[in-house]
C-alpha cells in the first residue's frame, strides 16, 4: 500500500523529477535558472519542454490543453484547446509548441477589470508560471499560467502575488545579509492553508433555491440540537463521507496537492482538509484546485460540498485558516527560535517586522478577508473578531515586555537572564497554547491567519502579508545597514518597535466584550463589516506601500477595489431578490395552505361540538405572522429598489438597509417554519440538512 501511495502521488504532475527524466540536461538548466534566477527561456528551449510535456501528457490519456488561471472572479478558468492538427494532406498531427506553452490570448472582455479597459478591449494574455508545475486532470494538459491585459497589467490573483514573494525576499535577503548569512540567496514565504466545508446530501440541496443560487440558506428556525453536544468535532466519520474524504485525497494526491489532515470539525456536517506547506504560490495554485475537486467528488457520492463562510445561521462558519511563515533555501524557518543569542536576535528581528507589519496595516489585513459571506462568520463566537490582533504566548510576551522595560527576563526555568546581546535567552518553540480567538496567532515557528474565508481565494492575504513584511524589513535594512554599531542599533530597534506597537499585541479572549472595548482604547481599528473596510485598500498610504514594492500601480489597485465593492453588491442583491422569490412563492402559499387546512378542522370540529383550541391559536398566530412576513417581503423588495446605482453608495444601501431588512424577513419567516406543519412546508429543514450527509 505504501508502494502504491508512492506511486500514486505527483503521478499527473510534470514536476522536476519528470522533467529531468523528459527534458535534456541543458534545457533542464535552462528551467532551473529560470525559476531560481528569473531568466527567461529561450525558444529554441520553450519549444523542447513543450514537446516533452505535450508527450508526457498525452501518455496519460491527455487530448487537449489549457491555459489555467485565476481571474478576479476568485475561481478559476480555463479554456482547452486540442493538440489534434490537420496537416496538409489531411492527415492528422499532435501539435503543441514553444509559443502555445509560454503564451495564450483568452478573450478577456467577460472577465472583470475594475475599469481597467473597456468592454470593447477584449485582448488577455495567458503567459506559463514556470514556478508552478504543469498536471494532467481529465484527459487535458492543464498548464499554470498568469493572466494580464493588452497592456500588460494584472487580471488576475496570482501575478501580484508572485511579484509580493519577490519582495519579501529581495528585503529579507538584506537583513540576512546583516547577520553575516552570506549563503542565502531567496527567501520563500511558505503556507499551509486548512480548509473547512460542509456536505449535503444532494436530493436535499436541489430542494432548496436558496442553496442553489446564494450557496447558503436565506431561511432555517434552529433545530432542537445543533453542536451543543460536541459531539461531532474529531468524532467518528461517516461511512459515505469517509469513502468521499478518501476518494478526495486520491484526486489530490494525483495532481501533487499533499493532502495530509482529515476530520469532522464543530458543526454537524462539517468537516476539515489541510495540506502540507508548501511555497505560497503553490500552496494558492493547490488551494484553488482542492475547492474544485471538493466540488467534483461531493457529486459523485451524491453529495454537494459547500464552501460559503457561513452556510446555516446558529452553527459553526467555515474558514480557511492560513499558516504563513518565511524559509530561506537554505532550509532555515526564519521565526523559527534558534538556540544561541544570535539566531535568537535575529528571530525577534524578523518578530518585530511582522509585529510593525500587522499593526501598521492592520485595515489592509482586514480589507484582504472581506466578502459579505465573511461578514457573517467574523466575531460570531466561531471565528476571531473583526479587530486585528496578534497573539504571542505568555513566555514570548514576557521577552518581547523585558526587551520593551529593558528589564531582565525569567523563562521557564525560573533563571532570570538580562536581555543583552550575550545573553539572550533561549526561546523554546510550541511555548505557549493556541488561541482560537485571536485573528493572528503565533504558533511556535509560523503565524497562523485565522480571519481567512472558506471561499476567498487565498491569494490576497498572502499578498498582504508578503508586502507589509517587505516594507518593515525594507525600514529596518534602510536603519541599520549605515550604523556603526550594529549590536546597539538592533537592540534599540527591537526596543523601539516592541514599544510603538505594543497595541496590536493581545493574549486573552477575543470574544470577549471587554476586549472591544479594550481595543478602542488602544485605538485598533474595529472595521466590522466589508463596507467599513474596503476603503482601506486604497488608502494613500496602502496605495504607496503597493507601488514601492512593484505590487500594483495606483489604477490597478483602485481596479481590485471597484472589482471586489461590485462582487459584494451583487452577493447581497442576488441573496435579497432569492429572498423575495422563497417568501412570495415558497414560504407565503405554504403557510396560506396550512391556515386553510386549519381551517377546514375547525369546522369539521365546531359542528361536532368540540373547542378546537389547537387550530384556533395556531391560525390566529400563523395569520398575524403571514402579515408580518408580507410587511417585512415589501419592504425588501422596496429597498432593493432602491439600491443606488454608483458602486460605492450601492454597497452602503446594502449594508444598511437590504441587509437589515433580510434580517426582518427571515426571522418572521423562521417564526412560521415553526408553526407549520412539516408536510407542508415547501423546503428541507436544518434538521434535514444537518443530519443527512450520513
Amino acid at each position: 500500500m505504501v508502494r502504491k501511495l508512492a506511486e500514486l502521488y505527483g503521478s499527473m504532475v510534470f514536476d522536476e523529477k519528470t522533467m529531468r527524466s523528459h527534458l535534456s540536461p541543458e534545457s533542464f538548466g535552462a528551467w532551473k535558472q529560470c525559476v531560481t534566477d528569473g531568466k527567461t527561456l529561450d525558444p529554441h528551449t520553450a519549444g523542447e519542454i513543450a514537446e516533452a510535456m505535450k508527450q508526457w501528457a498525452i501518455d496519460l490519456g491527455a487530448t487537449h490543453f489549457t491555459h489555467w488561471f485565476q481571474p478576479m472572479t476568485g475561481v478559476t478558468a480555463e479554456k482547452h484547446d486540442s493538440f489534434l492538427e490537420p496537416d496538409a494532406e489531411g492527415q492528422v498531427i499532435l501539435k503543441f509548441s514553444g509559443k502555445e506553452l509560454i503564451r495564450g490570448e483568452p478573450d478577456a472582455s467577460s472577465f472583470p477589470s475594475g475599469g481597467l479597459r473597456s468592454t470593447f478591449e477584449a485582448r488577455g494574455y495567458t503567459a506559463w508560471d514556470p514556478t508552478s508545475f504543469a498536471f494532467v486532470k481529465e484527459n487535458s494538459l492543464y498548464i499554470p499560467t498568469i493572466f494580464c491585459s493588452y497592456s500588460g497589467q494584472p487580471l488576475d490573483k496570482k501575478m501580484p502575488l508572485l511579484r509580493s514573494m519577490d519582495a519579501v525576499s529581495k528585503q529579507a535577503v538584506r537583513v540576512l545579509r546583516l547577520f553575516g548569512d552570506t549563503e542565502t540567496r531567496q527567501v520563500t514565504a511558505q503556507v499551509g492553508p486548512e480548509q473547512e466545508y460542509f456536505l449535503l446530501d444532494k436530493k436535499l440541496y436541489n430542494a432548496r433555491r436558496d442553496l442553489r443560487l446564494a450557496g447558503r440558506t436565506l431561511f432555517g428556525a434552529p433545530p432542537s440540537r445543533g453542536q451543543e453536544m460536541e459531539d461531532h468535532y474529531f468524532g467518528m466519520i461517516k461511512p459515505r463521507v469517509s469513502r468521499f474524504m478518501q476518494e478526495l485525497d486520491e484526486e489530490l494526491w494525483k495532481v501533487g496537492v499533499p493532502s495530509k489532515t482529515k476530520h469532522n470539525e464543530v458543526a454537524p456536517s462539517q468537516h476539515e482538509m489541510a495540506a502540507i506547506y508548501s511555497d505560497a504560490n503553490t500552496a494558492c495554485d493547490h488551494n484553488q484546485l482542492v475547492m474544485e475537486l471538493l466540488k467534483k467528488v461531493a457529486d459523485r457520492h451524491d453529495l454537494v460540498c459547500l464552501i460559503h463562510e457561513k452556510p446555516f445561521a446558529g452553527v459553526n462558519g467555515s474558514g480557511k485558516h492560513d499558516n504563513w511563515s518565511l524559509s530561506t533555501d537554505t532550509g532555515k524557518n526564519l521565526f523559527k527560535p534558534g538556540s544561541t543569542p544570535s539566531q535568537n536576535l535575529q528571530f525577534l528581528l524578523f518578530l518585530a517586522a511582522f509585529v510593525q507589519g500587522v499593526d501598521e496595516y492592520q485595515g489592509l489585513l482586514r480589507a484582504s478577508v472581506a466578502s459579505a459571506g465573511n461578514d457573517h462568520r467574523l466575531g460570531a463566537q466561531e471565528a476571531p473578531p473583526a479587530v486585528i490582533s496578534i497573539f504571542l504566548g505568555e513566555e514570548l510576551t514576557q521577552v518581547v515586555r523585558s526587551l520593551i522595560d529593558g528589564t531582565g527576563h525569567v523563562d521557564s526555568g525560573k533563571r532570570t537572564l538580562d536581555i543583552g546581546l550575550a545573553v539572550l535567552p533561549n526561546i523554546r518553540q510550541d511555548n505557549t497554547d493556541r488561541n482560537r480567538t485571536s485573528p493572528m496567532a503565533f504558533t511556535g515557528n509560523k503565524f497562523e491567519f485565522r480571519m481567512v474565508g472558506s471561499s476567498d481565494s487565498i491569494s490576497g492575504p498572502n499578498l498582504v502579508l508578503n508586502t507589509i513584511m517587505a516594507e518593515s524589513l525594507y525600514q529596518f535594512a534602510e536603519r541599520l545597514e549605515g550604523a556603526k554599531d550594529f549590536d546597539a542599533a538592533l537592540m534599540d530597534l527591537l526596543r523601539q518597535v516592541f514599544r510603538d506597537h505594543q497595541r496590536i499585541l493581545f493574549d486573552g479572549n477575543g470574544y470577549d466584550e471587554a476586549w472591544l472595548a479594550e481595543a478602542r482604547r488602544r485605538g485598533l481599528l474595529n472595521l466590522r463589516t466589508t463596507p467599513d473596510a474596503l476603503p482601506e485598500l486604497v488608502t494613500q498610504k496602502s496605495i504607496q506601500l503597493f507601488r514601492r514594492h512593484g505590487i500594483y500601480e495606483r489604477e490597478e489597485l483602485i481596479a481590485r477595489y471597484n472589482i471586489y465593492v461590485d462582487k459584494y453588491v451583487q452577493e447581497v442583491l442576488i441573496e435579497a431578490k432569492t429572498m423575495v422569490d422563497m417568501i412570495g412563492k415558497d414560504i407565503l402559499p405554504a403557510a396560506s395552505a396550512y391556515l386553510s387546512e386549519l381551517c377546514r378542522r375547525m369546522e369539521i370540529q365546531k359542528a361536532c361540538g368540540l373547542p378546537a383550541l389547537y387550530e384556533t391559536e395556531t391560525a390566529d398566530r400563523l395569520s398575524a405572522g403571514m402579515a408580518e412576513l408580507t410587511r417585512a417581503g415589501d419592504a425588501l423588495v422596496k429597498a432593493i429598489s432602491q439600491v443606488p446605482t454608483q458602486n460605492e453608495e450601492a454597497m452602503r444601501s446594502c449594508r444598511d438597509s437590504v441587509l437589515s431588512r433580510m434580517f426582518v424577513a427571515r426571522t418572521a419567516a423562521d417564526e412560521l417554519e415553526g408553526l407549520v406543519d412539516r408536510s407542508f412546508w415547501p423546503f428541507p429543514t436544518y434538521v434535514d440538512l444537518l443530519f443527512s450527509e450520513g
